[in-house]
């Protein structure tokens, strides 16, 4: 079975990239792929703890999150690096997330054949 990795780059609520990155998750975990979900950049804020999109009007996707067990999604790589640049703690509303260092990132997403950028 190919691995599959998600890289996530961009900040919540700008436009549609980290919904569609959870949604083709979610599908790929429907079929029992082999997912990991990496978060670097201004990505790092989709993990972040107590958002609060209602305040632009915008409906919280990030509450899907909590469906990555039922769908065997375990695999949530974040670069610390991305996390020190933006002066943000580890305090993310999901569980199971590893906090790397830039090259052990950089590896671990080498180890998959098929990576979809959102």
């Amino acid at each position: 079975m190919k691995k599959v990795a998600i890289i996530n780059s961009k900040a919540p609520f700008t436009d549609n990239s980290g919904k569609d990155a959870l949604d083709l998750a979610l599908i790929l975990g429907s079929y029992e792929q082999d997912i990991s979900l990496f978060f670097h950049d201004d990505g790092v804020w989709q993990l972040h703890n107590n958002q609060q999109p209602e305040l632009i009007q915008q409906k919280d996707y990030l509450k899907t999150f909590s469906a990555f067990e039922l769908y065997d999604i375990e695999n949530i790589y974040v670069c610390a690096a991305s996390l020190k640049e933006r002066e943000l703690t580890s305090d993310f509303h999901i569980e199971t997330v590893s906090v790397l260092s830039r090259q052990e990132f950089n590896a671990m997403l080498a180890a998959h054949q098929t990576i979809f950028r959102f």
